[in-house]
């Protein structure tokens, strides 16, 4: 039987897994990537995770993600995943822009797909899930980066892209990472202090900004401002947290550190973890070593990925690739979509049976 999935672990995360496989209770982070349509690859996954995988869990568990990360979650939070996923996924894969769409134009359309899966009911189940705790990344944007004319907003991206270059901590100087997080436990990423960082809690008032501002890229879709509980300008937390690379369970809080329940999952679309947005290039910009010791990072391989039509996944590019050509688009999407079951059953095979010990391998810096 051919390996679609690979599974890769962090040191601590590898001997736990080794020695008693994966459960539910074992997991008390799950973390969710930036990446546009790239998610698409992940729906499946998603759904064996959230919808059987599970649903013997009781404890709070943290979901910590940003952009498309932080949407799927949203979804996953809602009483039915089922309902909210497949309304998620399909007005995702069915948005359709001009040849040259405005920020604004970007940033309805954004509306038009939250609308499609997050109505004032599954705002009151995700703030009343008994046991998933949604966190989502933003930033907060500083000097000419907070605004949405686009010379100085251009002017501020280029000037971070040339800090960031040099150093990754001097985002710092353009923006300030924001964290919106249920407030009903206090996720053990709280006091991650990389950069400087702005904790708001999440209530019925602001979630749906706070997952519009998550999701609204820099020169792509407008900014967010007037968020309840939060002033300033507010984007897409990918400019920091592309692929979070935070410190997940610190060592130094004893509330997390019974070592039955200290991995972190992150189902990704990669086998790379890219910290930043303004990273993507940057190949030697790796994670920290004692961020990733406690993940493990389940990822489609790359003889999958060549399989798929195109042998790529889709990407914000296939806007422009497709221009025109919606229908095609949305066929080649769903394609991909309906490929990638088999992740999931691969998943659900993997920790039933127990085979993950076999599978799971190091995950390097």
């Amino acid at each position: 039987m051919p390996q679609h999935l690979t599974f890769r672990a962090g040191k601590s995360a590898l001997s736990i897994i080794q020695e008693k496989g994966l459960s539910p209770d074992t997991v008390k982070v799950i973390a969710g990537a930036a990446g546009g349509p790239k998610w698409l690859l992940l729906h499946h996954l998603d759904r064996i995770i959230f919808s059987s995988w599970l649903t013997p869990r009781t404890s709070p568990l943290f979901l910590v993600g940003s952009s498309a990360g932080a949407w799927r979650f949203a979804a996953a939070a809602q009483k039915s995943f089922s309902v909210a996923g497949e309304q998620f996924l399909s007005a995702y894969i069915n948005q359709c822009y001009d040849s040259a769409p405005t920020l604004q134009d970007v940033a309805e359309e954004m509306e038009k797909i939250m609308d499609a899966f997050l109505n004032d009911a599954g705002i009151r189940e995700i703030l009343e899930h008994p046991y998933l705790r949604l966190n989502v990344l933003a930033v907060r944007c500083k000097g000419l980066g907070a605004s949405d004319n686009i010379f100085p907003m251009t002017l501020g991206l280029g000037l971070a892209v040339f800090a960031n270059l040099i150093r990754r901590k001097y985002l710092k100087f353009f923006f300030e990472r924001a964290l919106f997080y249920d407030s009903r436990d206090i996720p053990p990423f709280f006091e991650m202090d990389e950069f400087p960082i702005r904790r708001i809690p999440l209530n019925a008032g602001n979630i749906r900004q706070a997952l519009l501002a998550s999701g609204s890229i820099p020169m792509i879709a407008s900014g967010v401002s007037n968020i309840p509980g939060a002033e300033g300008m507010y984007r897409d937390g990918g400019v920091i947290d592309y692929h979070p690379d935070i410190p997940f369970l610190p060592e130094h809080s004893s509330e997390y550190s019974d070592e039955e329940n200290r991995i972190v999952l992150f189902p990704h679309y990669t086998d790379r973890i890219i910290p930043g947005w303004l990273d993507k290039k940057l190949f030697w910009r790796k994670p920290s070593p004692s961020h990733i010791k406690n993940v493990l990072l389940v990822s489609p391989s790359r003889e999958f990925v060549e399989s798929l039509p195109y042998s790529r996944i889709p990407d914000r590019q296939d806007f422009k690739r497709f221009q025109g050509y919606d229908k095609e688009r949305i066929a080649y999407w769903r394609s991909v979509v309906q490929r990638s079951e088999c992740l999931a059953e691969e998943f659900w095979d993997a920790v039933q049976t127990g085979k993950i010990r076999e599978r799971v391998r190091e995950l390097k810096n």
